[in-house]
Order: C-alpha cells, then structure tokens, then sequence
C-alpha cells in the first residue's frame, strides 16, 4: 500500500478546524444536493465534522434545511424546535429526548443537541427559516396516528378512510415483524387501505404545510408497509423500497421549499455513497446517492464520505441490544482505511478531481469498511467492508484515523419495535 503514499499526501488538507474545509464549500457552491456521510452510526468525529461542514453550507451558501436518515414525525418535532414554532420546545435537546425507538443514539446524542441548538440561534433571526426533516420509512404507526391527529382538526370527513388504515394494521400491535409475515404466509395485506389514504392526502398537498406534513405521514405509511411485505422475501428489494422512499422524499422536501431550495443529507456512507462504484450495485442495490445524481445530474450532487482507522463507537452486540462503547480495532491490512493511516494526516479532507486522470486510489477497488448500528469488532477480517472504487463511490473523503464514540442522551434499554434493518442495521 506504501506507493499510494504520494498521491494521498497530494490530495490531503489537514483539519484543525472549520476554516480547513475551504475546499469543500468552495466544491459544493455549484450543488443544490450535499450528502454528508458516515462509516458508523456511533462515532464523534462524524457527527461534530459533519455538523460543521452543515454550518459553513447555510452560513456561506444558503443551504435551505438538513433531511437525515430518521424518522419523519421524529424529526418533524426538532424542527418545530429549531424553527421556534408555537408550543414548540424551547431547547431542541427536549424534542430529541424524545427519540425513543432503538437504536436511539442515532439522533439523541450531544452531537446533534449542539447543532440543533445552533439552528434554532440561527433561524430565530432570520428567514426563511432552516428545516430539519426526516427522510427513513419506519414510522408506520406513529405516521398513522398523526395523520388522524391532522385529519380530526382539519377535515373530518376524511377521518374513516385513516381509520380503515389504522385498523388494518392494529392486529398486529404496532409489531411490523408480526404484519410482514402475515402479508408472506396469508393474503394479509393493508396495501388497499393505505393507497386510498395517500390519494386522498396527495390531493391535498398543494395547501398548507399541515397538509404536506399529513402527505409525507401519508407517504411513510405507504413506504412502511411496502418495506415490511418486501422484507420477509430477503434479498435487497427492501433495501430499496427504503432508499428509494428517501430519495422521493427528498424530492418533495425540494419541491415544497422552492426551485432554489438546497438540501444538506445525513445518512451512512452505505446510503449516501454511489452504489455503482461498490458491491452493492452486484447484489441489485441502489442508494440515495445514486438516485440523487441519477434525478439532478452529477454535477448538482456532491457526495462525501467518512471513515476512520481505529477507536471507540457506541453500538449494539446484536438488534435491540444495551448499546455499548464499544473498541473499533486497526483496519485490516488491505483495506482503504490502513492506507489512510499509513500515508495521510490524523485529521484530513479529500476533494477529488473533478476532471482529468485520478490517481489510483481513486480508481482501484479498495474494502472500505462500514459499521452499523450493530458491530461485532471480531468480524473484522470478513465483514464491515464494502468493496469500493472510491473515486466513484463519493466526490470528497473525511478521514479521522483515531475516533470515539458518540454522547448518547439515553442510557436504558429500550423498546426495539422494528425488525433489523437490512443487512446490517445501516
């Protein structure tokens, strides 16, 4: 690995702070899609950079709101929060306290309390106002029950087509692994329901915000329940259905904030970076950044990655475990992370070349490894690595090569509620 010492020395600008990422806003002035990633949903470094790079883009070029890789009525109470709405929480910290499905570290960490604590400095004195939106698929019930909230005060007599939906699914006991393989083994489906739902509410999106909110509530639903049918079958039909509800979401979040809206993505380097320069693509996987350059263009999309050699991250031994800190041991000896720790700075960014030949660490196939919100740091040296071809996978690189593990703001076991993600809780 020592003869991509140069070519990583030339491409690397080492971070100390904020001020180092000139580079990368300089980049993302001509991108109306910025997606941040990250190599684990656990890791300080990933977060805090991540957040600063979110500061500079609304700070320096507008950027109009953040949409992460959570849940929409979740996400929909910070940014009640940051906006500074009526009978909103005063402190963010509140709504984010409120993240009670596993794994709950994901969002309720100190991490994200600081920068939502800025957004909400932020928008107080100034408009339009910068959102934070959900984007994931696994809110079924939650979205039910806020639909009918919507429905109840603002029109009655759509209130028995949510309730027809509602009660389709409340056999199941808010349990989606119960209705997935209902669906599997019975002609047990609430797919007719739930369509006759979302028509109803897609006709009125065009009103008010209260009524793109029950839409999107409306869309997750739909989004859900195509997820967990899909899942019970296996393969990465599931995977999918997830990605491309939150690539469509996306679009309707650009669509609702206006033709110069600019969205800032929080999601793992499995979501964020383009599925075609990794496995994934073999295995019939699409991500969201994919989709993203697929919809806008390449030159409107600007993807970053993440990654780290080696240090600490909050995670759990298996679906529904304690979270832990846990040790992240030396990435293995072939792997893009130990050529990092080789040949780059403790702290760097990579921007790479837009245009022209790329040096080979661009180009060659490299593992780049990935951990989930479920890690078992002895199956490092056959899982936790996605082969990539970096230079295509992503259009700039974070690299961090001692980190730590996340504050979460929960520190109990909680309710798990949903089936494992496929496939490895990312």
């Amino acid at each position: 690995m020592s003869r991509y010492g140069d070519e990583v020395a030339s491409l690397a600008t080492e971070l100390t702070d904020p001020g180092d990422l000139d580079a990368l806003i300089d980049r993302a002035s001509s991108a109306r899609i910025v997606m941040l990633g990250e190599a684990s949903h656990g890791t300080h470094e990933y977060y805090s950079w991540r957040a600063a790079v979110t500061r500079r883009l609304i700070e320096e070029l507008g950027f109009s709101f953040v949409a992460v890789e959570g849940d929409w009525p979740d996400c929909e109470r910070v940014d009640r929060s940051v906006r500074g709405l009526p009978g909103s929480p005063g402190d963010p910290r509140e709504a984010l306290m409120a993240y009670d499905r596993w794994p709950t570290w994901m969002w309720a960490n100190e991490e994200v309390v600081d920068f939502c604590r800025w957004l909400r400095s932020w928008n107080a004195v100034r408009e339009p106002k910068v959102g934070f939106h959900g984007l994931d698929v696994y809110s079924l019930w939650e979205s039910l029950r806020e639909i009918l909230v919507y429905l109840r005060e603002h029109d009655p007599d759509q209130v028995p087509r949510a309730l027809a939906a509602y009660r389709c699914f409340e056999p199941y006991a808010e349990d989606a692994q119960s209705y997935a393989w209902a669906t599997h083994l019975v002609a047990a489906s609430c797919e007719r329901e739930v369509v006759d739902l979302l028509v109803d509410l897609r006709e009125r999106a065009a009103g008010s915000a209260g009524d793109f909110a029950a839409w999107q509530n409306a869309e997750v639903v739909a989004g859900a329940e195509r997820y967990y049918r899909a899942m019970v079958h296996g393969g990465p039909e599931s995977w999918n259905v997830r990605d491309r509800h939150m690539d469509e979401t996306l679009d309707r979040l650009l669509g609702r904030y206006g033709p110069d809206a600019k969205a800032v993505v929080w999601a793992h380097n499995t979501h964020v970076g383009d599925a075609r320069a990794t496995e994934q693509s073999v295995h019939g996987e699409v991500t969201i950044g994919q989709l993203a350059r697929e919809r806008y263009g390449s030159g409107h999309v600007l993807l970053v990655g993440f990654g780290g050699h080696r240090g600490t991250v909050i995670a759990g031994r298996e679906w529904g475990a304690s979270m832990e800190v846990m040790g992240v041991p030396p990435a293995r000896p072939d792997a893009l992370e130990d050529v990092l720790h080789a040949t780059a700075p403790g702290q760097a960014l990579f921007v790479f070349p837009e245009w022209g030949d790329q040096p080979p660490l661009l180009t060659e196939l490299v593992a780049h490894r990935a951990i989930g919100v479920v890690y078992r740091a002895e199956r490092e040296r056959w899982g936790n690595y996605v082969p990539t071809i970096l230079g295509e996978r992503y259009d700039a690189f974070l690299w961090f090569d001692e980190t730590t593990a996340v504050r979460p703001m929960h520190t109990f076991r909680v309710d798990i509620r949903e089936p494992e993600t496929f496939p490895s809780g990312v």
